[in-house]
C-alpha cells in the first residue's frame, strides 16, 4: 500500500495558492491538500468525461449560448446522480488509503466541495469543449 499512496500523491501538481494555514477546518486542508491537486491532475479526463456525457445527450451542448453551457454542466454535475458519482469515482480513486479514511469522516461536506472543484474546473475550460475539440 505505500507505494501506492507514495506514487499517487507523487503524480499530484503542486498548487502555489492551495495553501494550508492553522486557522483553516479539516475540511478545508483536506480541499487545499487533496481535492484541488487531484482535481487538477484529472483534469484532461474529466473534461473528456464530460465530452463523452454530451455525447451522450444528443450534443445539445455545443447548440447552446456560453451562459447556458454554465448552466447545462451545473445541472449535469448537481441533478444527473449517475454522472455526479462517476466524477465522485474519478477523484476518490486517486486518493491515498489514510486520504480515504479522511474523507469517510465527513464525506457529505467533501463531496459538496469536490463537486465545486470539478465544476469550477470544467467551467474554466469551457473553451475545450468546443464541437471541433470534441472529436
Amino acid at each position: 500500500m505505500e507505494l501506492r499512496d507514495a506514487s499517487l500523491v507523487r503524480l499530484r501538481p503542486e498548487i502555489p495558492n492551495a495553501t494550508i494555514n492553522p486557522a483553516m477546518t479539516s475540511e478545508e486542508i483536506f480541499q487545499n491538500r487533496t481535492l484541488r491537486p487531484v482535481a487538477k491532475l484529472q483534469n484532461e479526463l474529466l473534461l473528456e468525461v464530460f465530452r463523452n456525457y454530451v455525447r451522450k445527450h444528443k450534443n445539445v451542448f455545443y447548440d447552446l449560448s456560453l451562459e447556458k453551457r454554465l448552466d447545462y454542466m451545473e445541472n449535469a454535475i448537481h441533478k444527473d446522480m449517475k454522472f455526479r458519482n462517476s466524477l465522485k469515482g474519478i477523484i476518490i480513486g486517486q486518493f491515498t488509503v489514510d486520504e480515504y479514511k479522511e474523507y469517510t469522516l465527513n464525506s457529505s461536506a467533501l463531496n459538496k466541495r469536490m463537486m465545486n472543484i470539478v465544476k469550477e474546473r470544467l467551467k474554466s475550460n469551457v473553451q475545450l469543449l468546443e464541437y471541433q475539440y470534441a472529436h
